[in-house]
């Protein structure tokens, strides 16, 4: 039996098909564009939806799929009117419209007390600040709304009839309660928005239904296909990728690189949320995990590449290699001396500081472009562990970390995590755990996976080189000196 994974990104959607035995079949990826003028950061919810569309014509050509299961990523959110139109162009996080409405919000509620019932600071980012945008300064289109609906609920909504979300996403529009999994009255009434626009939350793997009839035809497919509530996209990941148990995490390292632990009480702290970090119901019942991020994850290593490796780089275009491969490849054996803060965008967790900028430390004229390369990816695996040295003081526990995204293709990079995480750092067979994760919760919801571990195949483990271990031990704690001591100057 063939199964789908929908996993609905910001630039583009890719449907993969997995058996329900946990062997990977094939996929089908669509690219869109978003839009960023005017300071307004937009995307356009129908081009999703034709482009979900699209990739599900193409797949069921050659491949009958029993169900398919919808992740995305969160936050942004598409409003309809009575017959189903989209109203306006959605709002990315990114958008800075909603800052007024966090603070209304905050003078009504609290931030303490919007803390405890949604598990997130306030922040405009988040979907309500921005729903409530559109009723303080577009009145006429509100007063249009039949629905709000977040990028999963939505396709599930086109695709099915029915208006519903899972938890985790559901959590990330800063008015569900992630205690007793439900929307928060409290929250809405503050807002002043009618909490009956929203989908209903249901946990994640849930049958919401089949696909129309009318779209089934005009999409050329002859049988029936159960479409199913995913997750959030980053908690699709850490399932696809193992995270089955607490002390678990998935470390995802793409442009931004996010750590995403598994753990089974909610943090009472309000310190853990000042510092960024919000909790997100996870898939099985009574778990939440949490997101450390860093904004510079690949980011620096495609920085560095574009404007200090153009001669590398041309000489793997000439060979057809790959240039990352090389440069990984002609880095030093040992751990290096330089010391670099990677707020190349701004700083993330635990700072929260946009403002911050980064630093390179130690450079002699006996370093070599080759050692700044390794000292990047140094940095960015120190910054990690600054936040994991955070998150242990709330209780949060990450023994094991299975490693995804384009990060998890370098061993030299995995070596140098394990060495200074000290921890072992797994990849795996699976090159998409989004991917993966959505069509495990697919299987699992129509009864055909006999065991989760079968979609989890682990590739290589990387253990701490102990040597190098003690050399970087005593390397971070001179990092973690860096930021107080440098942020007051830049």
């Amino acid at each position: 039996m063939l199964i789908g994974g929908l996993d609905v990104g910001t630039t583009g959607c890719k449907l993969t098909v997995y058996d329900t035995d946990g062997n990977f079949i094939a996929n089908e990826y669509k690219e869109y564009r978003v839009s960023r003028k005017n300071g307004e950061h937009e995307i356009d919810a129908n081009i999703i939806f034709h482009s979900v569309c699209e990739v599900i014509r193409i797949i069921s050509k050659s491949y009958s799929l029993e169900a398919i299961d919808i992740t995305t990523f969160g936050e942004t959110f598409a409003v309809l009117d009575e017959m189903d139109n989209v109203l306006l162009p959605s709002m990315l996080y990114t958008d800075p419209r909603g800052q007024k409405e966090v603070e209304i919000l905050k003078d009504k509620l609290s931030e303490e007390r919007l803390i405890k019932i949604s598990g997130t600071k306030p922040n405009q980012m988040y979907s309500l600040p921005k729903i409530m945008w559109i009723k303080n300064n577009l009145p006429k289109v509100y007063s249009q709304i039949k629905h709000v609906l977040l990028m999963e609920d939505f396709l599930v909504y086109m695709l099915t009839g029915t208006a519903a979300i899972d938890y985790s996403l559901a959590a990330r529009t800063m008015a569900f309660d992630i205690k007793n999994k439900c929307w928060s009255k409290e929250i809405f009434d503050a807002a002043d928005v009618d909490m009956s626009l929203m989908a209903k939350p249901v946990p994640p793997g849930n049958i919401a239904g089949y696909m129309k009839k009318e779209l089934l035809e005009d999409l050329g497919i002859k049988h029936k296909i159960k479409i199913v509530n995913g997750a959030h996209d980053q908690v699709a990941a850490a399932f696809g990728a193992g995270v089955f148990k607490s002390g678990d995490a998935v470390d995802g390292t793409g442009t931004v690189e996010c750590v995403t632990p598994m753990f089974d009480k909610i943090p009472q702290d309000k310190q853990l949320y000042d510092e960024g970090y919000s909790v997100v119901p996870y898939i099985f019942p009574d778990t939440y995990v949490c997101y450390a991020l860093s904004f510079t994850g690949g980011a620096i290593l495609k920085w560095y590449r574009d404007n200090f490796a153009k001669y590398e780089t041309e000489l793997a275009a000439k060979y057809g290699e790959n240039v990352y491969a090389n440069l990984d490849n002609a880095i030093p054996s040992s751990p290096t001396d330089i010391l670099i803060l990677p707020h190349f965008a701004g700083a993330a967790t635990p700072y929260m500081d946009s403002s911050s900028k980064a630093v390179i430390a130690g450079l002699t004229l006996e370093h070599t472009g080759y050692d700044i390369y390794k000292a990047l990816m140094e940095g960015v695996t120190y910054e990690i562990l600054t936040n994991i040295e955070h998150l242990e003081k709330f209780d949060i526990k990450l023994n094991k970390l299975y490693a995804t995204g384009g990060g998890a293709s370098s061993s030299a990079w995995l070596q140098i995590k394990a060495d200074i995480l000290n921890r072992d750092m797994l990849t795996l067979a699976a090159k998409e755990a989004g991917a993966c994760g959505t069509c495990m919760l697919v299987a699992s919801a129509i009864g055909e996976c006999k065991d989760l571990h079968n979609f989890v195949k682990v590739k290589n483990t990387y253990h701490p080189n102990a040597e190098n271990a003690e050399k970087y031990a005593k390397n971070y704690e001179r990092y973690k000196k860096l930021y107080s001591s440098i942020r007051p100057i830049i």
